[in-house]
């Protein structure tokens, strides 16, 4: 029997140790769970109060119609009746406290898109591909004329091709 007692002690001193260590082992994932959690927790508060965006008030500049004529690619070109577009254009900026900045540019920025424009032919702006690429290329041109502010768009009220 003195085997009996001596085994039954020791798996039970064995049993002991395992329930202690899956004791201390679940305790330490609970720990580590609930401070990961209550981190993130307050990492995602964190981050939410930045991220909130200020809203800016949209501004917009209308500039004057512009009639442009086209440019003749060849003689028979030059000789047929001249071609005329007739433009209409909207600048939009993100942000309306730039509206009074880039108003004082508005003769740069129409000079800027008449001598554009003034090179164009009537295919080039036939299709909406070609008005998307017209867009881009007038928005680029007048971004590089209005640093350090800066326009968001380009939007056409008409565009008519005589």
């Amino acid at each position: 029997m003195a085997e009996k007692s001596d085994d039954a002690t020791e798996s039970e001193s064995k049993s002991g140790g395992k329930s202690k260590l899956l004791m201390v082992a679940g305790l330490v994932v609970l720990l580590a769970g609930g401070g990961g959690g209550y981190y993130f927790y307050q990492k995602s508060k964190h981050v939410e109060t930045e991220t909130i965006p200020i809203k800016k008030e949209t501004g917009f500049i209308e500039l004057k119609d512009m009639m442009i004529g086209t440019a003749a690619v060849s003689m028979e070109q030059a000789l047929e009746r001249p071609r005329y577009f007739r433009v209409r254009i909207v600048l939009e900026l993100s942000d309306s406290k730039q509206v009074p900045a880039v108003q004082v540019l508005l003769p740069r920025i129409e000079d800027i898109f008449q001598t554009y424009l003034r090179e164009l032919q009537p295919s080039d702006i036939e299709g909406s591909a070609n008005i998307f690429r017209l867009k881009e290329e007038l928005l680029r041109r007048v971004n590089m004329a209005v640093q350090p502010n800066k326009v968001d768009a380009i939007l056409f009220k008409e565009l008519l091709v005589q």
